[in-house]
C-alpha cells in the first residue's frame, strides 16, 4: 500500500522470513538489519539475516538425555540477502531483535569473524529454543 507517495516498509528487524534463493533456499531466517537503499558494495535493497541451516529435531519423552542433546542441535547462518529473495511471514521474534541488532552486523561477515559470530548466534538461538518460545521458527518447514 502507498502512503503519501512512499512504500510501506514491512521487512523490519525481527520479522521472520523464508529465503527463496541460493544455498539457504527454503530455510527460515530472522531479519537483523535492513538496508532499503542499498550500500556502496551492494546498490540494491538487501537485509542481513540470521537463520537456521539445520533446525532441531523433535524430542520425545522416552529419549535419553544424550539423544535429547543431539536432537536439539541446530546450525545457524548469517548472510546478506537481496530483499527480492526473501518471503516475509506473519511471525516475528521481537525479544531477540535488540540482541541481534547490537551483537551482529555486516562486519561479522568477514572470514575471520564469521565463525565466532555463528557460535554466538547458536548460543542465542539455543537459549531461545530451550525456553520454548517461537516454536514455529525452530520447526522444519
Amino acid at each position: 500500500s502507498v502512503v503519501s507517495g512512499k512504500m510501506v516498509k514491512f521487512l523490519k528487524p525481527g520479522k521472520i522470513v523464508i529465503v527463496l534463493r541460493g544455498k539457504y533456499a527454503g530455510k527460515k531466517a530472522v531479519i537483523v538489519k535492513s538496508y532499503d537503499d542499498g550500500t556502496g558494495a551492494r546498490p540494491f535493497p538487501h537485509c542481513l539475516v540470521a537463520g537456521l541451516e539445520r533446525a532441531p529435531q523433535r524430542i520425545t519423552r522416552r529419549m535419553t538425555n544424550t539423544e535429547k542433546k543431539s536432537k536439539s542441535r541446530m546450525k545457524p547462518f548469517l548472510k546478506l540477502v537481496n530483499q527480492s529473495h526473501l518471503m516475509p511471514t506473519r511471525y516475528t521474534l521481537p525479544d531477540l531483535t535488540e540482541t541481534l541488532k547490537s551483537g551482529f552486523g555486516p562486519d561479522n561477515l568477514t572470514k575471520h569473524r564469521r565463525k565466532a559470530a555463528r557460535r554466538r548466534l547458536n548460543l542465542l538461538f539455543k537459549e531461545h529454543y530451550l525456553r520454548g518460545e517461537s516454536p514455529w521458527f525452530f520447526s522444519k518447514l
